[in-house]
Order: C-alpha cells, then sequence, then structure tokens
C-alpha cells in the first residue's frame, strides 16, 4: 500500500497514512483535531552511491537546491 501525505484544514498537522490505492483520492480525517485534512503532492528524491561511496540523484526533486550546507559531506556522513 502506499504512503499519503495529509495536512488538516484545521490545525495545520502534517501526517502520513498507509492506504490503498483505491482511497488515494478521499481526504482523511486528522488524528488529532479530527477536522477533514487534504492530501499532498508528495516529493520524493532518489539517490546512487557509486563505488567509492559518492552520492548521485537519479530521480525525484533536487534535494541541494534548498540546502544551505556547504558540502554534500554534511547530508551524507
Amino acid at each position: 500500500m502506499p504512503i499519503y501525505e495529509y495536512v488538516c484544514a484545521k490545525c495545520n498537522l502534517r501526517f502520513e497514512l498507509r492506504r490503498p490505492l483505491s482511497e488515494a483520492s478521499q481526504d482523511s480525517t486528522c488524528p488529532q483535531c479530527h477536522s477533514r485534512a487534504k492530501r499532498l503532492f508528495s516529493t520524493f528524491a532518489s539517490f546512487s552511491t557509486d563505488k567509492s561511496g559518492l552520492t548521485t540523484p537519479i530521480a525525484g526533486s533536487n534535494p541541494c537546491a534548498s540546502c544551505s550546507a556547504t558540502s554534500c559531506d554534511t547530508c551524507n556522513p
């Protein structure tokens, strides 16, 4: 089952749920205040590591675009 991300319209809580594909378009109920929560568009990043240990993004969003680190060693020890 896929994991979907939701945000509550009332308390702004962000949470994840595992749901079947048949329920993908349905809203959910906030576990904190029990109000309606809308599904968010989720982003992801996929990486490949070569023999030397160097990590390279191969799919999804570019996580380095908003990163303030001066070196990838900070993120990928």
